[in-house]
Protein backbone atom coordinates (compact mmCIF):
# COMPACT_ATOMS: atom_id res chain seq x y z
CA UNK A 1 0.00 0.00 0.00
CA UNK A 2 2.52 2.22 1.05
CA UNK A 3 6.69 2.33 -0.28
CA UNK A 4 9.96 2.10 2.08
CA UNK A 5 10.28 5.85 2.00
CA UNK A 6 6.67 6.38 2.36
CA UNK A 7 5.97 8.92 6.00
CA UNK A 8 2.54 7.65 5.93
CA UNK A 9 3.95 4.05 6.33
CA UNK A 10 6.51 4.99 8.59
CA UNK A 11 3.74 6.94 10.55
CA UNK A 12 1.44 3.98 11.11
CA UNK A 13 4.02 1.35 11.89
CA UNK A 14 5.10 3.71 14.77
CA UNK A 15 1.77 4.36 15.58
CA UNK A 16 0.96 0.59 15.83
CA UNK A 17 3.45 -0.16 17.51
CA UNK A 18 3.59 2.58 20.14
CA UNK A 19 -0.56 1.52 20.35
CA UNK A 20 0.32 -2.21 21.11
CA UNK A 21 2.74 -1.50 23.55
CA UNK A 22 0.13 0.85 25.39
CA UNK A 23 -2.53 -1.30 25.31
CA UNK A 24 -0.49 -4.38 26.10
CA UNK A 25 0.79 -2.62 29.48
CA UNK A 26 -2.45 -0.37 30.60
CA UNK A 27 -4.38 -4.42 30.04
CA UNK A 28 -1.76 -6.25 32.16
CA UNK A 29 -1.85 -3.22 34.76
CA UNK A 30 -5.76 -3.45 34.80
CA UNK A 31 -5.90 -7.18 34.91
CA UNK A 32 -3.11 -7.38 37.59
CA UNK A 33 -4.93 -5.05 39.47
CA UNK A 34 -8.46 -6.14 39.22
CA UNK A 35 -6.98 -9.40 39.93
CA UNK A 36 -4.97 -8.18 43.50
CA UNK A 37 -8.02 -6.66 44.57
CA UNK A 38 -10.46 -9.94 44.30
CA UNK A 39 -7.55 -12.39 45.56
CA UNK A 40 -7.04 -9.39 48.45
CA UNK A 41 -10.64 -9.27 49.05
CA UNK A 42 -10.58 -13.41 49.25
CA UNK A 43 -8.00 -13.37 51.49
CA UNK A 44 -9.09 -11.07 53.91
CA UNK A 45 -12.68 -13.12 54.11
CA UNK A 46 -10.86 -15.99 54.90
CA UNK A 47 -8.60 -14.73 57.71
CA UNK A 48 -11.82 -13.17 59.19
CA UNK A 49 -13.12 -16.46 59.69
CA UNK A 50 -10.17 -17.69 61.15
CA UNK A 51 -9.79 -15.37 63.43
CA UNK A 52 -13.48 -15.80 63.76
CA UNK A 53 -12.81 -19.39 64.67
CA UNK A 54 -10.39 -18.69 66.96
CA UNK A 55 -12.08 -15.98 69.57
CA UNK A 56 -15.50 -17.74 69.18
CA UNK A 57 -14.99 -21.24 68.19
CA UNK A 58 -18.12 -21.03 66.16
CA UNK A 59 -18.70 -18.62 62.74
CA UNK A 60 -22.90 -18.30 63.66
CA UNK A 61 -22.13 -15.21 65.52
CA UNK A 62 -19.82 -13.76 62.90
CA UNK A 63 -21.43 -14.48 60.10
CA UNK A 64 -25.45 -14.38 60.45
CA UNK A 65 -25.92 -11.74 57.85
CA UNK A 66 -23.57 -13.82 55.15
CA UNK A 67 -24.53 -17.36 56.14
CA UNK A 68 -24.35 -18.19 51.62
CA UNK A 69 -20.79 -17.43 52.01
CA UNK A 70 -19.85 -20.52 54.38
CA UNK A 71 -21.58 -22.90 51.54
CA UNK A 72 -17.89 -23.63 49.65
CA UNK A 73 -16.26 -23.23 52.86
CA UNK A 74 -14.33 -26.21 54.16
CA UNK A 75 -12.83 -26.21 57.87
CA UNK A 76 -10.40 -28.51 59.45
CA UNK A 77 -7.97 -28.80 62.29
CA UNK A 78 -4.58 -30.02 61.35
CA UNK A 79 -1.51 -30.36 62.66
CA UNK A 80 1.84 -29.96 61.13
CA UNK A 81 5.28 -30.86 62.02
CA UNK A 82 6.85 -27.47 62.32
CA UNK A 83 5.50 -24.24 64.57
CA UNK A 84 5.46 -21.34 62.23
CA UNK A 85 3.65 -18.18 63.32
CA UNK A 86 2.37 -17.39 60.44
CA UNK A 87 -0.67 -17.52 57.73
CA UNK A 88 -0.11 -18.92 54.67
CA UNK A 89 -2.32 -19.23 51.68
CA UNK A 90 -1.58 -21.55 48.72
CA UNK A 91 -4.13 -22.39 45.48
CA UNK A 92 -4.84 -26.00 44.62
CA UNK A 93 -6.61 -27.47 41.51
CA UNK A 94 -8.33 -30.59 41.35
CA UNK A 95 -11.04 -31.79 38.59
CA UNK A 96 -11.37 -28.44 37.21
CA UNK A 97 -12.05 -26.54 40.33
CA UNK A 98 -9.59 -24.41 41.63
CA UNK A 99 -9.50 -23.91 45.70
CA UNK A 100 -7.55 -21.26 47.91
CA UNK A 101 -6.20 -22.95 51.39
CA UNK A 102 -5.79 -21.14 54.30
CA UNK A 103 -3.40 -22.09 56.93
CA UNK A 104 -3.49 -20.25 60.31
CA UNK A 105 -1.71 -20.87 63.68
CA UNK A 106 -4.19 -22.12 65.98
CA UNK A 107 -2.29 -23.42 68.86
CA UNK A 108 1.61 -23.02 68.08
CA UNK A 109 2.20 -25.14 71.49
CA UNK A 110 0.63 -28.36 69.88
CA UNK A 111 1.31 -27.44 66.51
CA UNK A 112 -2.76 -27.63 65.32
CA UNK A 113 -3.14 -24.77 62.41
CA UNK A 114 -7.32 -24.56 61.47
CA UNK A 115 -6.78 -25.46 57.48
CA UNK A 116 -9.76 -23.44 55.55
CA UNK A 117 -10.35 -24.75 52.12
CA UNK A 118 -12.80 -22.25 49.81
CA UNK A 119 -13.79 -23.19 46.59
CA UNK A 120 -12.91 -19.80 44.31
CA UNK A 121 -13.76 -21.77 40.82
CA UNK A 122 -16.54 -18.79 40.00
CA UNK A 123 -13.74 -16.54 40.68
CA UNK A 124 -11.14 -18.25 38.09
CA UNK A 125 -13.89 -18.08 35.80
CA UNK A 126 -15.00 -14.51 36.31
CA UNK A 127 -11.33 -13.68 35.81
CA UNK A 128 -10.96 -15.45 32.71
CA UNK A 129 -14.47 -13.58 31.33
CA UNK A 130 -12.88 -10.25 32.00
CA UNK A 131 -9.22 -11.08 30.70
CA UNK A 132 -11.35 -12.38 27.61
CA UNK A 133 -13.25 -9.20 27.44
CA UNK A 134 -9.40 -6.84 28.05
CA UNK A 135 -8.48 -8.75 24.87
CA UNK A 136 -11.72 -8.04 22.86
CA UNK A 137 -12.01 -4.04 23.72
CA UNK A 138 -8.33 -4.13 22.84
CA UNK A 139 -8.73 -5.46 19.95
CA UNK A 140 -11.57 -3.18 19.31
CA UNK A 141 -9.91 -0.19 19.89
CA UNK A 142 -6.90 -1.33 18.33
CA UNK A 143 -8.70 -1.59 14.95
CA UNK A 144 -10.58 1.87 15.34
CA UNK A 145 -6.53 3.42 16.18
CA UNK A 146 -5.75 1.84 13.06
CA UNK A 147 -8.32 3.53 10.84
CA UNK A 148 -8.17 6.77 12.72
CA UNK A 149 -4.42 6.87 11.84
CA UNK A 150 -5.07 5.90 8.48
CA UNK A 151 -7.67 8.54 7.74
CA UNK A 152 -5.61 11.09 10.15
CA UNK A 153 -2.14 10.51 8.21
CA UNK A 154 -4.09 10.86 5.16
CA UNK A 155 -5.42 14.25 6.19
CA UNK A 156 -2.21 15.42 7.25
CA UNK A 157 -1.12 14.66 3.81
CA UNK A 158 -4.10 16.64 1.97
CA UNK A 159 -1.60 20.01 1.61
CA UNK A 160 0.92 18.64 0.68
CA UNK A 161 -1.09 16.65 -1.95
CA UNK A 162 -2.56 20.40 -2.55
CA UNK A 163 0.10 22.10 -3.11
CA UNK A 164 1.32 18.92 -5.46
CA UNK A 165 -1.46 19.73 -7.89
CA UNK A 166 -0.67 23.42 -8.30
CA UNK A 167 2.53 23.21 -8.74
CA UNK A 168 1.87 21.15 -11.33
CA UNK A 169 -0.44 22.77 -13.18
CA UNK A 170 2.16 25.78 -13.33
CA UNK A 171 4.61 26.50 -16.18
CA UNK A 172 6.38 29.34 -16.94
CA UNK A 173 3.85 30.69 -18.49
CA UNK A 174 1.06 30.50 -16.00
CA UNK A 175 2.92 30.71 -12.44
CA UNK A 176 0.72 31.77 -9.55
CA UNK A 177 1.61 32.66 -6.00
CA UNK A 178 -0.18 29.80 -3.60
CA UNK A 179 -2.19 31.98 -0.98
CA UNK A 180 -0.47 30.85 2.01
CA UNK A 181 -3.67 31.97 4.62
CA UNK A 182 -5.77 28.90 3.13
CA UNK A 183 -2.62 27.21 4.50
CA UNK A 184 -2.79 25.21 7.83
CA UNK A 185 -0.13 27.06 10.17
CA UNK A 186 2.61 23.93 9.84
CA UNK A 187 2.85 24.65 6.27
CA UNK A 188 2.53 28.06 6.21
CA UNK A 189 6.51 28.13 6.19
CA UNK A 190 6.52 25.89 3.49
CA UNK A 191 4.17 27.95 1.48
CA UNK A 192 6.03 31.33 1.76
CA UNK A 193 9.25 29.50 0.89
CA UNK A 194 7.67 27.91 -2.59
CA UNK A 195 6.02 31.60 -3.08
CA UNK A 196 9.37 33.16 -2.91
CA UNK A 197 10.83 30.23 -5.00
CA UNK A 198 8.28 31.26 -7.76
CA UNK A 199 8.49 34.83 -7.59
CA UNK A 200 12.77 34.37 -8.48
CA UNK A 201 11.09 31.80 -11.23
CA UNK A 202 9.30 34.79 -12.60
CA UNK A 203 12.04 37.62 -12.23
CA UNK A 204 14.44 34.65 -13.71
CA UNK A 205 12.12 33.88 -16.97
CA UNK A 206 10.88 37.88 -17.05
CA UNK A 207 14.43 38.89 -16.80
CA UNK A 208 15.90 36.05 -19.44
CA UNK A 209 13.57 36.73 -22.30
CA UNK A 210 15.10 40.84 -21.57
CA UNK A 211 18.42 39.74 -21.56
CA UNK A 212 18.23 37.93 -24.86
CA UNK A 213 16.27 40.10 -26.78
CA UNK A 214 18.84 42.99 -25.51
CA UNK A 215 21.58 41.78 -25.73
CA UNK A 216 20.45 41.22 -29.56
CA UNK A 217 19.56 44.95 -29.81
CA UNK A 218 22.84 45.63 -28.25
CA UNK A 219 25.21 43.54 -30.53
CA UNK A 220 22.35 44.36 -33.59
CA UNK A 221 23.65 47.86 -32.90
CA UNK A 222 27.31 48.01 -33.69
CA UNK A 223 27.40 45.55 -36.26
CA UNK A 224 24.75 47.63 -38.20
CA UNK A 225 27.15 50.62 -37.41
CA UNK A 226 30.35 49.22 -38.89
CA UNK A 227 28.29 47.70 -41.31
CA UNK A 228 27.47 51.11 -42.51
CA UNK A 229 30.79 52.56 -42.08
CA UNK A 230 32.26 49.48 -44.22
CA UNK A 231 29.97 49.73 -47.15
CA UNK A 232 30.56 53.97 -47.13
CA UNK A 233 34.25 53.34 -46.97
CA UNK A 234 34.35 50.92 -50.04
CA UNK A 235 32.18 52.88 -52.17
CA UNK A 236 35.19 54.80 -53.64
CA UNK A 237 39.00 54.90 -53.57
CA UNK A 238 39.68 56.91 -49.94
CA UNK A 239 43.12 58.58 -48.44
CA UNK A 240 44.85 56.25 -45.79
CA UNK A 241 43.47 58.41 -43.10
CA UNK A 242 40.12 57.88 -43.98
CA UNK A 243 40.54 54.09 -44.02
CA UNK A 244 42.51 54.59 -40.39
CA UNK A 245 39.11 56.03 -39.50
CA UNK A 246 36.70 53.60 -40.36
CA UNK A 247 39.09 51.34 -38.64
CA UNK A 248 39.21 52.98 -35.58
CA UNK A 249 35.38 53.24 -35.71
CA UNK A 250 35.04 49.45 -36.46
CA UNK A 251 37.59 48.73 -33.59
CA UNK A 252 35.40 50.98 -31.47
CA UNK A 253 32.16 49.17 -31.97
CA UNK A 254 33.98 45.68 -31.37
CA UNK A 255 35.18 47.12 -27.82
CA UNK A 256 31.63 47.67 -27.03
CA UNK A 257 30.37 44.05 -28.17
CA UNK A 258 33.25 42.62 -26.18
CA UNK A 259 31.83 44.48 -22.95
CA UNK A 260 28.28 43.49 -23.83
CA UNK A 261 29.94 39.62 -24.21
CA UNK A 262 32.02 39.80 -20.87
CA UNK A 263 28.77 41.10 -19.14
CA UNK A 264 26.93 38.33 -20.32
CA UNK A 265 29.63 35.80 -19.57
CA UNK A 266 29.78 37.44 -15.76
CA UNK A 267 25.84 36.08 -15.73
CA UNK A 268 27.08 32.66 -16.77
CA UNK A 269 29.77 33.03 -13.76
CA UNK A 270 27.35 34.12 -11.35
CA UNK A 271 25.16 31.61 -11.54
CA UNK A 272 28.16 29.14 -11.16
CA UNK A 273 28.93 31.29 -8.07
CA UNK A 274 25.84 30.51 -6.72
CA UNK A 275 26.24 26.85 -6.61
CA UNK A 276 29.03 27.48 -4.45
CA UNK A 277 29.09 26.20 -0.95
CA UNK A 278 28.34 28.40 1.69
CA UNK A 279 30.73 29.06 4.22
CA UNK A 280 30.36 31.60 7.53
CA UNK A 281 32.14 35.06 7.17
CA UNK A 282 31.95 38.12 8.84
CA UNK A 283 29.48 40.63 6.62
CA UNK A 284 31.16 43.85 8.47
CA UNK A 285 34.58 42.82 7.71
CA UNK A 286 33.87 42.43 3.74
CA UNK A 287 32.13 45.81 3.60
CA UNK A 288 35.44 46.74 5.58
CA UNK A 289 37.65 45.21 3.00
CA UNK A 290 35.76 45.73 0.14
CA UNK A 291 35.71 50.01 1.20
CA UNK A 292 39.24 49.99 1.50
CA UNK A 293 39.73 48.92 -2.05
CA UNK A 294 37.85 51.79 -3.28
CA UNK A 295 38.95 54.31 -1.23
CA UNK A 296 41.95 54.82 -3.21
CA UNK A 297 39.77 55.00 -6.49
CA UNK A 298 37.57 57.74 -5.21
CA UNK A 299 40.44 59.61 -3.95
CA UNK A 300 42.10 59.36 -7.66
CA UNK A 301 38.65 60.89 -8.86
CA UNK A 302 38.86 63.68 -6.12
CA UNK A 303 35.88 62.09 -4.60
CA UNK A 304 35.33 60.76 -0.73
CA UNK A 305 34.29 57.12 0.35
CA UNK A 306 32.90 56.93 4.29
CA UNK A 307 32.50 54.43 6.16
CA UNK A 308 30.05 53.64 9.07
CA UNK A 309 29.33 50.20 10.61
CA UNK A 310 27.01 49.13 12.79
CA UNK A 311 27.41 46.72 14.77
CA UNK A 312 31.17 45.71 14.56
CA UNK A 313 30.62 42.13 13.78
CA UNK A 314 28.02 40.17 11.57
CA UNK A 315 28.47 36.52 11.32
CA UNK A 316 26.49 35.10 8.47
CA UNK A 317 26.59 31.63 6.37
CA UNK A 318 26.38 32.84 2.62
CA UNK A 319 28.64 33.07 0.08
CA UNK A 320 31.18 35.63 -0.18
CA UNK A 321 31.60 35.93 -3.62
CA UNK A 322 28.07 36.88 -4.37
CA UNK A 323 28.29 39.52 -1.80
CA UNK A 324 31.34 40.86 -2.70
CA UNK A 325 29.86 40.94 -6.58
CA UNK A 326 26.87 43.24 -4.76
CA UNK A 327 29.13 45.83 -2.90
CA UNK A 328 31.35 45.93 -5.59
CA UNK A 329 28.40 47.00 -7.89
CA UNK A 330 27.01 49.50 -6.04
CA UNK A 331 30.38 51.04 -4.79
CA UNK A 332 30.77 51.54 -8.47
CA UNK A 333 27.48 52.85 -9.92
CA UNK A 334 27.43 55.71 -6.70
CA UNK A 335 31.08 56.53 -7.57
CA UNK A 336 30.50 56.95 -10.88
CA UNK A 337 27.47 58.98 -10.92
CA UNK A 338 28.34 61.47 -7.84
CA UNK A 339 30.42 64.64 -9.07
CA UNK A 340 33.69 65.61 -8.04
CA UNK A 341 34.45 67.10 -4.39
CA UNK A 342 31.39 64.88 -3.36
CA UNK A 343 30.95 61.88 -1.70
CA UNK A 344 29.71 58.79 -1.05
CA UNK A 345 28.49 56.87 2.21
CA UNK A 346 28.95 52.64 2.82
CA UNK A 347 26.88 51.82 6.07
CA UNK A 348 25.74 49.38 8.02
CA UNK A 349 22.76 49.30 10.46
CA UNK A 350 20.55 46.36 12.42
CA UNK A 351 16.58 46.96 12.01
CA UNK A 352 13.96 44.37 12.87
CA UNK A 353 14.13 41.97 10.20
CA UNK A 354 17.75 41.84 9.41
CA UNK A 355 21.01 43.52 8.55
CA UNK A 356 20.58 46.50 6.08
CA UNK A 357 23.24 48.03 3.87
CA UNK A 358 23.40 51.04 2.35
CA UNK A 359 25.31 52.63 -0.10
CA UNK A 360 24.35 56.38 -0.39
CA UNK A 361 25.72 58.79 -3.23
CA UNK A 362 25.51 62.55 -4.29
CA UNK A 363 24.88 61.97 -7.55
CA UNK A 364 21.81 62.56 -10.23
CA UNK A 365 19.10 60.33 -8.43
CA UNK A 366 17.18 57.96 -10.16
CA UNK A 367 13.83 57.78 -12.18
CA UNK A 368 11.66 55.32 -10.64
CA UNK A 369 9.39 54.45 -13.23
CA UNK A 370 12.08 52.64 -14.72
CA UNK A 371 13.30 49.00 -13.30
CA UNK A 372 16.72 49.89 -13.63
CA UNK A 373 17.40 46.02 -12.52
CA UNK A 374 16.34 44.85 -15.90
CA UNK A 375 18.73 44.01 -18.46
CA UNK A 376 20.57 46.30 -20.59
CA UNK A 377 18.39 49.43 -18.29
CA UNK A 378 20.70 52.62 -18.08
CA UNK A 379 20.88 55.95 -16.00
CA UNK A 380 22.28 58.87 -17.17
CA UNK A 381 24.51 59.19 -19.96
CA UNK A 382 27.55 56.78 -18.16
CA UNK A 383 28.32 54.67 -20.52
CA UNK A 384 28.60 50.67 -19.39
CA UNK A 385 26.35 47.81 -21.03
CA UNK A 386 23.76 48.31 -17.67
CA UNK A 387 23.73 44.68 -16.47
CA UNK A 388 25.77 45.33 -13.24
CA UNK A 389 22.14 45.91 -11.17
CA UNK A 390 20.41 43.26 -13.32
CA UNK A 391 23.68 41.13 -11.53
CA UNK A 392 23.43 42.70 -8.25
CA UNK A 393 19.77 41.70 -7.87
CA UNK A 394 20.27 38.13 -9.29
CA UNK A 395 22.91 37.93 -6.43
CA UNK A 396 20.87 39.51 -3.65
CA UNK A 397 18.05 36.64 -5.01
CA UNK A 398 20.98 34.00 -4.69
CA UNK A 399 21.67 35.13 -0.91
CA UNK A 400 18.05 35.26 -0.25
CA UNK A 401 18.18 38.96 0.45
CA UNK A 402 16.19 42.09 -0.91
CA UNK A 403 17.91 44.93 -2.93
CA UNK A 404 16.00 48.09 -3.52
CA UNK A 405 16.92 51.47 -5.17
CA UNK A 406 15.56 54.71 -4.16
CA UNK A 407 15.92 58.41 -4.52
CA UNK A 408 17.40 60.46 -0.96
CA UNK A 409 14.69 61.99 0.88
CA UNK A 410 16.59 65.38 -0.17
CA UNK A 411 16.30 64.93 -3.91
CA UNK A 412 20.97 65.03 -3.65
CA UNK A 413 21.15 61.51 -4.85
CA UNK A 414 20.58 57.86 -4.47
CA UNK A 415 20.36 55.11 -2.00
CA UNK A 416 21.16 51.68 -2.85
CA UNK A 417 19.66 48.80 -0.11
CA UNK A 418 20.39 45.31 0.90
CA UNK A 419 18.25 43.68 3.52
CA UNK A 420 19.97 40.43 4.88
CA UNK A 421 17.33 38.39 6.34
CA UNK A 422 19.53 35.60 7.01
CA UNK A 423 19.78 33.52 10.45
CA UNK A 424 23.07 35.75 11.38
CA UNK A 425 24.02 36.65 14.79
CA UNK A 426 26.52 39.75 16.21
CA UNK A 427 29.81 38.74 17.61
CA UNK A 428 30.18 39.89 21.38
CA UNK A 429 32.84 42.75 21.96
CA UNK A 430 35.52 41.33 23.89
CA UNK A 431 36.12 43.15 27.60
Amino acid sequence: MFSDRSIRSRFLVQLIIATVALMITFSSILYLFIQSSIYEEKHVEMITYAENICSYKSLVDAQESNSDALLALTIELIKRKTAQDQIEFTEISNNGKTSLVLFYPFNLEDTTYIKLTKEITPTIKLLKKILNSIFIINAIGFLLVIVYAIIFSKMLIAPIRGLNRRLSNMNEHMIRPIVVQELPDEFVSLGESINHLIYRIQNFVKYQKELFIGAAHELKTPLAVMKLKNQVTTIKIRTPEEYIGAIKISNKSIDEMNAIVASILNIGRQEGAQLETPIQADIIDILRRKANDFTLLAESEGKELQMHFTPDGFMCTLQESLLNQIIQNLLQNALKFTPKGKKVILQSRLNNEGLLIEVIDEGCGIDDTVDLFAPFKRQGTKSGAGLGLFLAKSAADALGGEMTLKNRDDDMGTVASLLLRSKLHCILPLK
